[in-house]
């Protein structure tokens, strides 16, 4: 096996017996940006001198004792990272250097993780194929023809095509595990407030959050172990014991019961879609669990509700991008109002300028009750369906998407249809619950993957199932064809 083709817990091991270097781990994927990079476009920034430099140093302190010392990790580039480049992707933010590391950042580097580069993404996060960067778009190692997701479909790209060892993205519906889902990798959405937003560049703030991109559901574990817990600085943050989730890594799903809601399988989910989930419920119900359908009656509102909530908070985060502080300035104005203006009409691409627009539509004068209010009002509806179905129920197993990964430049021109496929994730951003994407099968050489969604804090039954599913699928090493 090459070295870039490892996991974190292959590599970890290997490090720790002195068989390889971090050195030389990073070097293997360095050497496989350079080689690959250039079909796939994964990457924004690469931080290859600075990763080198901090490879020597841990191999010199010979320090591997925590299972992410020495391995390289890509970043989304709305986390920042002190002295190096993000820019959420967009030209407002080009050449911004941020001062300060996000906490999450500062966790992987207590734990001695190396920093390859900055992934693509769509604008602010704003958009699900990683077509709305505003400097090219990133392709699916699968199939270049087609679309990554997004919008962390840098960092889900960068994974599959073996450009890291494991990425960070964060999803506010869906953007962590649609991407996972359409590259054929392990996406996990935590729990709301479990990952401390500090440092993340916000879109909607009441429903973004960070979590990993890995090769597989140990990985999972383990990034997950690294970056989670109370954080001061960030007032979302929640106070709850983390657990290590590596001891919930069991093949035992005896007893469980799963429930699969029918309002995830109807029309406009593609049939190799809805047959992966039935026949993964058939496997489940073999190891043991108990798999039943089961009614989320506001799923159809949630969806719309997202698209006012999403771009209301978008509305008043951006804001702040207007040529004074910091972040790209027009050149030629009049006057302030000219400076704003021109500043964020040359800065901002049409899909950020969409969601602002219907944002600040939304909370404007005499519509704020009709729009935002009833929106915040369907979201309630839709945090109590989850809440009755985990009453009787331990997770749901749903669609990831409706579809495997869709042609580059398909959905471009229509927005709404663009938006739908969205449509199975949103609903657990909005109720600020724990998600999974796992690969458990293939449809015409795409990545076919399912949901697990979980109850609030409790990322470990999620992994328990998803790390029983995975052995018992036992997917081939199929890799995608980029040498």
């Amino acid at each position: 096996m090459k070295f870039y083709e490892l996991t974190i817990h292959e590599a970890h091991q290997l490090l720790k017996k002195g068989e390889i270097s971090s050195k030389e781990l990073t070097l293997s994927v360095i050497e496989r940006i350079q080689k690959v990079e250039d079909k796939v476009r994964a990457y924004v920034t690469i931080n290859e001198e600075e990763a080198l430099k901090n490879s020597e140093e841990i191999d010199n302190t010979k320090d591997f004792s925590t299972p992410l010392s020495g391995i390289p990790v890509a970043i989304k580039d709305n986390i920042c990272t002190y002295n190096l480049r993000t820019t959420c992707s967009s030209k407002i933010l080009e050449n911004f250097i941020p001062p300060y590391d996000a906490t999450v950042i500062k966790k992987l580097k207590t734990n001695n993780a190396v920093i390859i580069g900055k992934t693509n993404m769509d604008e602010f996060a704003m958009g699900s194929s990683t077509e709305n960067s505003a400097f090219f778009p990133t392709r699916n190692p699968w199939d270049q023809t087609r679309v990554p997701g997004g919008s962390s479909g840098g960092s889900a790209a960068a994974v599959a095509a073996d450009e890291c060892i494991y990425a960070l993205g964060s999803d506010t519906g869906g953007s962590i595990r649609q991407p996972a889902n359409y590259c054929g990798v392990v996406g996990l959405k935590p729990t709301y407030g479990r990952v401390s937003r500090y440092g993340l560049v916000a879109y909607a703030s009441s429903l973004d959050q960070i979590g990993p991109i890995t090769k597989d559901v140990t990985d999972c574990a383990i990034v997950l172990n690294s970056i989670c817990g109370w954080d001061e600085k960030d007032s979302t943050s929640a106070d709850v014991p983390v657990d290590d989730y590596t001891k919930y890594l069991v093949e035992d799903v005896r007893g469980l019961k799963i429930g699969i809601p029918k309002e995830y399988m109807g029309e406009g989910i593609d049939e190799d879609v809805k047959s992966v989930v039935y026949s993964t419920a058939k496997l489940l119900e073999k190891l043991g669990a108990v798999c039943e359908e089961i009614s989320l009656p506001h799923t159809e509102y949630a969806l719309w509700a997202y698209y006012i909530i999403a771009p209301a908070e978008a509305s008043s985060n951006l804001a702040r991008y207007d040529g004074i502080r910091y972040g790209v300035r027009a050149k030629n104005y009049e006057d302030l109002i000219d400076l704003y203006k021109k500043t964020r009409s040359e800065g901002f691409g049409a899909e950020v300028k969409r969601r602002i627009m219907l944002g600040t539509y939304a909370l404007s004068a005499g519509y704020y009750d009709a729009y935002y209010l009833k929106a915040q009002k369907v979201r309630t509806l839709v945090k109590r369906d989850f809440d009755k179905a985990f009453e009787k129920y331990d997770l749901i197993l749903s669609p990831v998407a409706p579809s495997t990964a869709f042609k580059i430049g398909e959905m471009v021109d229509d927005p709404l249809k663009m938006y739908m496929s969205d449509v199975c994730t949103i609903p657990v951003n909005m109720a600020g619950l724990p998600a999974i994407s796992i690969p458990v099968s293939f449809s015409n050489g795409l990545p076919v993957g399912i949901q697990l969604i979980g109850k609030a804090f409790d990322e470990g039954t999620l992994l328990k199932v998803s790390y029983t599913l995975e052995k018992a699928v036992n997917l081939e090493k199929r890799k995608p064809q980029l040498d």
